[in-house]
């Protein structure tokens, strides 16, 4: 098994954001920048100068690569930090605060991949919000849990098949860069007049 049958940590966030998006870009090699990817390429940038370090009683380090063998999963952490003995995985985000589920799947698979590497159990981990400074805790909770090995089993069919998922328009598709690629509403009104016909 080498590291290209593994699926990115990055990939549950993306499927769980929108799954036509997913298959757009780890199926199709599809990716466009915006606003939003070029703010949040610098801000990665940034962070993941790999080091590790103390903050006041809080170790910390950066830009390690985490994996999950029972998972097949892979993916460059933003920051790991333990307290009192305690680790916990921290997401890096632009923005003020999240807005849909798919930041705190991303930060439940790294807990899993933390979890088998360590053999620590993993209960909490954060979100950073760059815009706002905040950080919001995440509970890894079994619901989460549940939530995060289910969408590794829907991007493991996803990458198996590579069966594109139907583009459906939300509110996520103002901010996505690959918007013009599937034009949902375009798609959808299609759709609808082939059926009417």
């Amino acid at each position: 098994m080498n590291d290209t049958d593994y699926i990115s940590i990055a990939a549950l966030n993306q499927y769980a954001y929108c799954p036509h998006r997913c298959w757009r870009m780890f199926c199709a090699g599809e990716f466009a920048d915006n606003s939003y990817t070029i703010e949040g390429t610098d801000l990665h940038q940034r962070v993941h100068t790999v080091g590790e370090g103390h903050r006041e009683e809080t170790w910390q380090v950066r830009a390690i690569w985490l994996k999950s063998e029972r998972c097949k999963l892979i993916g460059k952490s933003d920051l790991i930090e333990a307290t009192d003995g305690e680790l916990y995985p921290v997401e890096y985000k632009r923005g003020h605060t999240g807005e849909w589920d798919n930041d705190e799947l991303q930060v439940c698979a790294q807990a899993l991949c933390l979890e088998e590497m360590t053999g620590q159990t993993i209960t909490t981990g954060y979100i950073y919000y760059a815009h706002s400074h905040q950080r919001t805790k995440v509970e890894i909770t079994a619901e989460l849990r549940e939530s995060a090995i289910a969408t590794i089993q829907s991007v493991q069919n996803l990458l198996a098949t590579g069966l594109m998922p139907k583009a459906v328009y939300s509110p996520r598709c103002k901010g996505c860069s690959l918007y013009s690629q599937c034009l949902p509403q375009a798609a959808d009104k299609v759709g609808r007049y082939q059926e009417a016909n």
